[in-house]
């Protein structure tokens, strides 16, 4: 089999990660893409999943309440300490009939 050589531009930070857990997991650099480039010819696809993980309902709508406190469309409370914010969802919870006890 005749090998052929092959160069990749990355940062150089990323690449001292990759050497350093290739080589924990014995493999060298020029091994581990080496496998995945088998894997991804032998799958006919990337051999894992490239996604751009999109925020769930709940959290769209929390980031869009934190951007209207941030903004002073709405006003939020404040707390002297963590005690006093835990008492005050203690009580929402129970008025919403969520309390754990």
């Amino acid at each position: 089999m005749s090998t052929t050589n092959f160069t990749v531009r990355m940062d150089s930070n990323l690449k001292k990660q990759a050497e350093e857990l290739f080589s924990e997991l014995g493999l060298s650099m020029s091994a581990a893409f080496t496998v995945f480039v088998k894997q991804a010819v032998y799958e006919h696809a990337i051999p894992f999943r490239i996604s751009r993980e999109l925020p769930n309902a709940e959290t769209l709508a929390a980031m869009r309440e934190a951007e209207d406190i941030i903004s002073g469309k709405i006003s939020s409370g404040s707390y002297k300490n963590a005690a006093e914010l835990f008492k005050e969802l203690d009580c929402e919870a129970e008025e919403d009939g969520n309390a754990d006890s």
